[in-house]
């Protein structure tokens, strides 16, 4: 089992940026690759970032990249999400996930409960 708790949402301006964390902790924790996803209001879950714990793959949304990076802190088990560049379509429930590599919900074992990031026009 493995438990996911992300933190670092809010409101900002547009243009302004945010860092989302994301703490693991569990069993095997290193065992799975790290993804971000979001929900904008009345919209469905999308992709955003994914990485491998090894920090050697990256895939990013078309809509974010450029803007969006994921890292991850291996010692402290936390993934992050930069958030630069912020615009109102970014608001949304933020959520950090844990599974093999991919860009698809469904590949996805585990999920935090989300933040919200707001971004004013």
């Amino acid at each position: 089992q493995v438990q996911l708790v992300e933190s670092g949402g809010g409101l900002v301006q547009t243009g302004g940026s945010l860092r989302l964390s994301c703490v693991a902790s569990g069993r095997s924790v290193s065992r799975y690759d790290m993804g971000w996803f979001r929900q904008p209001p009345g919209k469905e879950r999308e992709f955003v970032a994914s990485g491998s714990w090894t920090g050697a793959l990256t895939y990013y949304a078309d809509s974010v990249k450029g803007r969006f990076t994921i890292s991850r802190d291996s010692a402290r088990n936390t993934v992050y999400l930069h958030a630069n560049n912020l615009k109102p379509e970014d608001t949304a429930v933020y959520y950090c996930a844990a599974g093999p590599l991919s860009t698809r919900i469904a590949d996805y074992d585990y999920w935090g409960q989300g933040t919200q990031v707001t971004v004013s026009s």
